[in-house]
């Protein structure tokens, strides 16, 4: 049953960009792909390992801007300049992982907030090499053997066979040694190095990957755009990336693209509602209503939308094991 729905779902999401006529549609669907590539990073970090961060937005900027300036100014190869827009984020994680990493909860997401913040000036204030408020223009498409990706089709493929091998990656980690040192981790540091689990290396080991999908989705957004400036990687953007990863549910597979899909259909929907009913606000009040809806998520539902779905599977397995001991 499970191999029929799963062949349906693919058949459906192969159709989608002929059957969706709007391009409108189709960029936003592009725009949750890499926005999901960006929180399934961060649900591992924070659902696997435990570990709480803002900073994710800066890592995404960094590969925004290192295609950017890459391509734009020094007319590096596109694919040499998505590599290195994964590279570069993930070597500032493990640079300043290894001494973050040794904060513990509210101190660990004050650090990595101010990260994300002091990022975000740099962008402002390196007007030489960033364009600063401005931004930079000229990026090209991404193009490799001879084909260039100039259209929404060609970025909503790209972008959702990425997330199907992050798909892959995570739900074989989560079955993995590794997966289940993680859940031990965030369940109980102590007790984890007490059984002999290296907890700060694991730990960085995940700040690391999420960094690297943060880059690559930063890449792939440069690309798509061919325009970078620094309000999308602020403190806002960093916010909702952890709103994305809370709704959907955190330690699962399934929970980011969930959480991403109900947090950007509804950032929409604010964009048309905010000025009907506050003609002066600006985009700031999205923000206060994310914040909300964070704080009653955590109240009523602190699994998630695929929290239910996990409990059951959690008890369908645990059943299922019992009924192998039963019956050997």
């Amino acid at each position: 049953m499970r191999v029929i729905i799963t062949s349906v779902l693919g058949l459906l999401f192969l159709a989608l960009p002929f059957i969706i006529k709007s391009n409108y549609l189709l960029s936003i669907l592009i725009v949750i792909g890499i926005y999901t590539l960006v929180v399934e990073g961060l649900g591992l970090l924070m659902g696997y390992a435990g570990q709480v961060s803002f900073g994710q937005a800066a890592f995404f900027g960094i590969g925004s801007y290192t295609v950017a300036i890459l391509t734009a100014r020094y007319h590096w190869d596109t694919v040499a300049a998505l590599l290195a827009a994964v590279v570069i984020p993930s070597a500032v994680a493990f640079i300043i992982g290894r001494p973050t990493l040794k904060l513990r909860e509210l101190y660990l997401a004050l650090a990595t907030l101010a990260f994300g913040l002091l990022v975000h000036i740099a962008f402002n204030e390196g007007r030489e090499l960033t364009g600063g408020p401005s931004g930079l223009t000229g990026i090209p498409y991404l193009s490799f053997a001879g084909l260039i990706l100039n259209r929404d089709i060609h970025f909503y493929y790209l972008v959702w066979a990425f997330v199907l091998l992050v798909f892959l990656a995570v739900r074989n980690l989560d079955r993995s040694r590794i997966g289940r040192a993680m859940r031990a981790i965030r369940d109980s540091e102590l007790a984890a190095e007490a059984n002999g689990i290296n907890t700060a290396l694991l730990k960085l080991q995940a700040f690391v990957f999420s960094a690297f999908l943060a880059g690559l989705a930063g890449g792939i957004y440069a690309y798509y755009i061919t325009f970078v400036s620094p309000s999308p990687f602020g403190f806002n953007m960093s916010v909702q990336f952890v709103l994305m990863a809370v709704v959907g549910g955190l330690g699962t597979v399934w929970g980011p693209v969930l959480g991403v899909g109900l947090v950007v259909a509804l950032g929409e929907v604010l964009r048309w509602f905010i000025p009907l009913v506050m003609p002066r606000a600006g985009g700031e009040y999205q923000i206060v209503f994310f914040g909300i809806i964070l704080v009653l998520v955590m109240i009523f539902r602190p699994e998630g939308l695929s929290g239910r779905w996990r409990k059951k599977q959690a008890a369908a397995e645990e059943g299922k094991g019992a009924l192998e001991t039963t019956t050997t």
